[in-house]
């Protein structure tokens, strides 16, 4: 019988071993383990929150509500693992009774702090108001982007050769020779016959687009387009890139860019908003797209009184939801772009390229 009670006490001291270890097991693989899963989890949330802030900040404008912006400045999530084991154990003679008693407990605990910050004042100009830099939208097309689309939606106008606008504020219809140009642009990228650097003379970088000289026939026809239509001097071998709002030299490009609310705004075009709202005047109405180039792009932001099951993004605004079908790669190949314009309108970076320095006579 005495033998019986410490077989079972061994026996017993073994499990609260085993329950010991597994618990110090998952106490060592918690910190690592949760780095895979915290940075896929909060990143897709984070995601998630842009695209829907995004989407609501262009249903607003149709409503002639201006866009907020909330940005998530940090993220910290930490865990606590706290465990307590008791054993109990009481022997006696033959004739006594033994007891025995196994207890685990454990305490999970996670506290995630995620800060946000409003964005407001300065910070607000730089990131909605201020118009993208040109540099960054041709550095966007060297990259491989392409460059109908690129400037379709990023810019007004070019050596005074403007492009179509859906925003009531500067609602008009594009200039013939507009995509023609922009088409252009997009084969001669294509052949690989566009370039873009960044010299520094004195003290200032200036940012200069070239062409290359050994071109197919067809390109170079393409090249002497572009050339004519923005009226650039027939012996000029590079132009320089300025945000002028009108050509002042005979080798400049001047790039009339948008601001991050004015390609909103353009984007705000798409909204379906429901008759009922543009009868009471709380939405403003859109012409009809008679004059919209093909192939504009245009978000096609739907509508309806509930949340569709497989949206891209949505959000709700005077009552209705608003989204994006998940389907629709047009426009989310938009919110792609969006995600990159932003960053660079916020931090005022532009996409770095190899500068050389011409050192002045």
């Amino acid at each position: 019988m005495r033998g019986t009670t410490f077989e079972r006490i061994r026996g017993t001291g073994r499990a609260l071993r085993f329950f010991a270890v597994a618990l110090l097991a998952g106490c060592q693989s918690l910190g690592p383990g949760s780095i895979e899963r915290d940075r896929l989890d909060y990143g897709e949330a984070i995601a998630a929150a842009w695209r829907q802030q995004t989407l609501l900040n262009i249903v607003k404008l149709r409503y002639f509500d201006a866009p907020v912006f909330l940005d998530v400045s940090s993220v910290i999530s930490s865990y606590t693992l706290q465990s307590e084991v008791n054993l109990g154990a009481q022997v006696g003679d033959v004739s006594a009774q033994s007891n025995r008693s196994l207890g685990i407990t454990g305490t999970y605990t996670d506290r995630p702090t995620v800060s946000y910050t409003p964005v407001t004042g300065e910070k607000y100009i730089a990131k909605v108001l201020r118009p993208i830099p040109p540099q960054a939208i041709f550095a966007m097309i060297q990259a491989g982007h392409p460059a109908d689309y690129i400037l379709s939606l990023t810019v007004r106008g070019i050596n005074d050769v403007y492009n179509y606008s859906a925003s009531p504020a500067r609602s008009r219809r594009e200039d013939p020779a507009f995509a023609e140009l922009i088409e252009a642009i997009r084969r001669v990228q294509q052949a690989g016959a566009l370039g873009m650097r960044v010299e520094k003379r004195d003290k200032e970088e200036v940012t200069l687009i070239f062409f290359r000289e050994k071109v197919d026939p067809e390109i170079a026809k393409d090249i002497q387009l572009i050339k004519d239509t923005l009226q650039i001097a027939p012996g000029a071998t590079e132009m320089l890139l300025t945000n002028d709002p009108v050509r002042r030299r005979k080798n400049e490009i001047a790039l009339l860019t948008r601001s991050m609310w004015e390609v909103l705004a353009e984007l705000s075009a798409g909204v379906e908003v429901p008759d009922q709202d543009v009868v009471e005047g709380r939405a403003v109405a859109i012409a009809a797209a008679a004059g919209r180039p093909r192939g504009f792009p245009i978000a096609h932001i739907h509508s309806g009184a509930e949340r569709p099951p497989d949206a891209y993004a949505a959000a709700k605004y005077g009552g209705h939801w608003f989204w994006i079908d998940n389907r629709d790669l047009g426009s989310k190949r938009i919110f792609a772009f969006l995600t990159v314009f932003s960053a660079i309108a916020e931090t005022g970076a532009v996409p770095q390229l190899p500068i050389i320095t011409i050192p002045a006579s």
